[in-house]
């Protein structure tokens, strides 16, 4: 009896509080404190990611931001000219928002194997389960700072600067990396029992990108067809930090819906994670 039990519980360096309290919620947030803890570990496991994905390449990481500026500059050039934008006007703005959004994007399509391709680990190692969202967080973290360097090319190439306003767009860089490590926890989960959710995702992120003001501007949908903005929350997400950026402030609508959307996205993981951590193991 006593083997079946050690069987049905999940590895975790500290399992003692949860035998003591048999509460869900406080295992969860003992492993989301332990992952915390082991900063090293997950800091170097997403740094190697990276790494691993470019060995024996020229440019290494470098790659990620050659081909985002080409991206950059080709599409800006093209819609400029498509929606008659003036190009020291659209460029910088288009620029932002895909490299936000390229950030937002990954977030949501490379966690449908946030735990499964990690099943080596999971099996193997006793780690808390928050190590692996942690270092995957930090990875894309990292990819979106290499790519960063493209946005001040475009302000020294336009001669502009956002001025202190700009300064906005750290807690805005924060709460879209909060969102995308919980909506992460929770596909990677989900995905985790149901391997089709990865595949939905990938389709649903395609189709928001069109929706979502990246390559055009907001102000082109006005009367009954700004719901189109008002209800996407990637817009709002995507303006915390791009408007800050080009030296504009962030409206009062856009800090409401991301506080209502972090509060729902946040408390929909918490729940998940608390409810069903002890069956990622098995699911994998």
């Amino acid at each position: 009896m006593l083997l079946a039990d050690q069987k049905s519980t999940p590895v975790f360096p500290s399992p003692r509080p949860l035998r003591i309290t048999g509460r869900r919620g406080a295992g969860a947030w003992a492993d989301v404190l332990s992952g915390i803890q082991l900063w090293r570990l997950w800091g170097r496991l997403g740094w190697n990611d990276i790494l691993q994905r470019y060995r024996r390449s020229l440019l290494g990481p470098l790659w990620l931001t050659a081909s985002m500026a080409i991206m950059v500059i080709a599409l800006g050039v093209l819609y400029a000219q498509l929606f008659q934008q003036r190009i020291d006007d659209f460029l910088p703005y288009f620029c932002v928002g895909i490299l936000v959004w390229t950030l937002m994007a990954s977030y949501l399509t490379e966690s449908g194997t946030l735990f499964t391709g990690s099943e080596s680990y999971i099996k193997q190692i006793a780690l808390p389960f928050s190590v692996y969202v942690y270092k995957s967080s930090w990875a894309k973290l990292i990819i979106f700072a290499h790519n960063f360097v493209i946005y001040f090319g475009v302000l020294l190439y336009f001669r502009i600067w956002p001025g202190s306003v700009g300064l906005l767009a750290l807690p805005g860089l924060l709460i879209v990396a909060v969102n995308g490590t919980a909506a992460s926890l929770t596909i990677g989960m989900i995905s985790a029992r149901f391997r089709d959710i990865p595949q939905v995702i990938a389709s649903v992120v395609q189709i928001v990108f069109f929706l979502t003001p990246i390559f055009w501007k907001a102000d082109l949908l006005k009367g009954r067809h700004a719901y189109v903005i008002d209800f996407n929350p990637f817009f709002h997400l995507v303006q915390v930090v791009r408007a800050p950026l080009l030296g504009e402030y962030p409206t009062a609508a856009n800090y409401f819906a991301v506080l209502l959307i972090t509060l729902i996205n946040v408390g929909s993981a918490a729940w998940l994670f608390s409810r069903f951590r002890t069956r990622i193991t098995y699911w994998i």
